[in-house]
């Protein structure tokens, strides 16, 4: 079996490793014919995870993107925004499309589409692929730390075919699921969310609001979901519930660690720039918030992430507001 890996960031680089147990081969593409002459001197991506993470032999490097299409699967690990240009450069040639599976997490900007919207579009009636997202910092699977991700899925039975057939990697465990809109939603959202936890951290105001933020972030991620057409149950799986306690807690969070520089007072272009890799929270803020207004969804904690990142809003006081809002029941009742 050969898969390709589209993209030699974190991720990318982190499933090439974790997949070169059960493949033949990996080959790790990237845009950056630089960065490619170094993996293959190198043999490790010390600008994306330890420099003590190497490579396996049966990982290959390339920058040519058409070196790909032999592959039986396909992993597009781009930001979100560079998906569809993929999608375009592979449905120009003949040959058939291989199985695709997308890691990419939020909405796109300007259009507000998820990653299966933008598929459909592209690739009209292709229905072999599936977004495997969940909980899991890419570092962790590159060290082959316990993980347990969902691969979501328009059709069941592919995300069941791909998860038997990938059933050997060690310490990676995958669910199939076929609530693609929920999966992404929910992948979406929490990080967003996940940069609120990191400005009440970077505030010092306790794990008390932390776990509060984190409850009520819950709420609102569920709501989306179910306004989108996600089912319930997803919410309390991997890509929503899991994926927001790990985002919102675990110390290798981007976006976390973006909300925690917001509450120092740095500015959000300096932060992004000092990271050296995509937060998708900080892109994502907008489009979901745009979304919420249209669908007239009440999130006030994503609404408070967009207008400090947006409209350079005052911090102390956007909590303040969050802190001072009018009270409510914890629930609303489904009973009519």
């Amino acid at each position: 079996m050969q898969i390709a890996v589209l993209g030699a960031g974190s991720w990318g680089s982190a499933l090439a490793i974790a997949l070169s147990h059960v493949a033949d081969n990996v080959l790790l593409w990237s845009h950056k014919s630089q960065q490619i002459d170094y993996l293959q001197t190198h043999h490790n991506n010390p600008s994306y995870l330890p420099a003590e993470i190497t490579f396996p032999a049966n990982i290959c490097f390339t920058a040519n993107l058409n070196e790909c299409r032999s592959a039986d699967l396909l992993i597009i690990a781009t930001p979100l925004n560079a998906v569809r240009e993929i999608l375009q450069h592979l449905k120009q040639s003949s040959d058939p499309i291989a199985d695709i599976f997308l890691v990419s997490k939020g909405f796109e900007a300007n259009t507000g589409l998820l990653p299966h919207q933008i598929v459909a579009q592209e690739l009209v009636g292709f229905k072999r692929y599936g977004l495997l997202i969940g909980p899991s910092f890419a570092k962790e699977v590159a060290l082959g730390l316990p993980t347990a991700i969902t691969l979501a899925a328009p059709k069941l039975e592919f995300a069941v075919s791909w998860m038997n057939k990938l059933q050997d990697i060690p310490n990676f465990r995958i669910y199939a699921h076929d609530d693609v809109v929920g999966s992404e939603v929910g992948s979406a959202v929490k990080n967003v969310l996940a940069i609120a936890v990191g400005i009440a951290d970077g505030l010092s105001l306790g794990y008390n609001a932390r776990a509060a933020l984190i409850t009520r972030s819950l709420n609102e991620l569920a709501s989306l979901v179910l306004a989108l057409g996600g089912r319930r149950e997803t919410i309390y799986g991997l890509t929503g519930i899991g994926d927001l306690i790990l985002t919102c807690t675990g110390d290798l969070s981007r976006n976390r660690k973006v909300g925690q520089e917001l509450a120092l007072g740095k500015s959000i272009n300096d932060i992004v720039t000092s990271l050296g890799h995509v937060a998708e929270g900080v892109s994502t803020a907008r489009e979901i918030y745009l979304k919420a207004q249209a669908l007239g969804i009440d999130m006030p904690i994503v609404e408070c992430v967009y207008r400090i990142i947006y409209q350079q809003a005052n911090i102390q006081q956007e909590v303040s507001q969050l802190l001072t809002r009018q009270p409510k029941s914890e629930f609303i009742s489904d009973k009519k």
